[in-house]
């Protein structure tokens, strides 16, 4: 697995397919980025802010991010799905996607208060989980389990694809917080919220191709 190729990749889809992604996915993150303004504007940089917006997290998250995966395997086959049937699709999984969230945040969180490196191992090998849910059909421990085996011997390159991939990601997001101000206009707010929410579905991509070159074929095909 090389990284550079692997990065490669999925900015060529992303860019190719980046309307079809966002009239996928944008609506959802523009209606989560709104209820987390509506939240922090009622109980400002609070604890209970924080709670609120992991909750959102966890409503919002796998409907979009489960129908981009779907989308991402449906175009690795040559197929054109309905956005709409996409999300139906992605509905009924959200029960088991969501647990799936919360056991890999407390596996994640326990290991990072393990002194941070625990927290970064466990979260690189349950990178494929997400992936093995939505298009395995596993319930979310095995999916965790199967997501382990499919990282050995891989877990440097995908900590790799994983970094370089979110770096600009967060420089972006800190770049474009940092030039509308500490108290911008709700409206702007929401569009760099949004904007930045958008971006992060980059990784997913990149998570994505790294699937799919661990994985046994017909699944390791290229996305067209």
């Amino acid at each position: 697995m090389n990284p550079l190729s692997v990065l490669q990749d999925s900015l060529y889809f992303f860019r190719r397919h980046l309307l079809s992604i966002a009239k996928l996915c944008l609506p959802l993150i523009v209606i989560e980025t709104l209820l987390a303004q509506a939240i922090y504007a009622q109980f400002g940089s609070q604890t209970r802010t924080l709670a609120y917006g992991m909750l959102l997290g966890l409503v919002f998250y796998p409907l979009y991010s489960g129908a981009l995966i779907l989308y991402l395997d449906a175009r690795s086959q040559g197929e054109e799905p309905r956005k709409r049937d996409l999300l139906a699709m992605s509905l009924r999984l959200w029960p088991s996607f969501a647990l799936l969230m919360i056991v890999c945040l407390l596996l994640i969180v326990a290991g990072c208060a393990l002194f941070i490196l625990p927290g970064i191992w466990v979260m690189v090998n349950l990178v494929f989980a997400e992936y093995l849910l939505v298009l395995r059909g596993l319930q979310p421990l095995p999916a965790m389990r199967q997501s382990f085996e499919l990282c050995k011997g891989h877990f440097w390159q995908i900590l790799v694809c994983m970094i370089v991939a979110m770096i600009p990601l967060w420089l972006i997001d800190a770049l474009t917080r940092s030039l509308i101000g500490e108290e911008p206009e709700l409206w702007l707010e929401l569009l760099v919220g949004s904007f930045n929410g958008f971006l992060t579905l980059f990784s997913t991509l990149v998570s994505f191709r790294m699937f799919m070159l661990v994985t046994e074929p017909p699944l390791a095909r290229d996305p067209s």
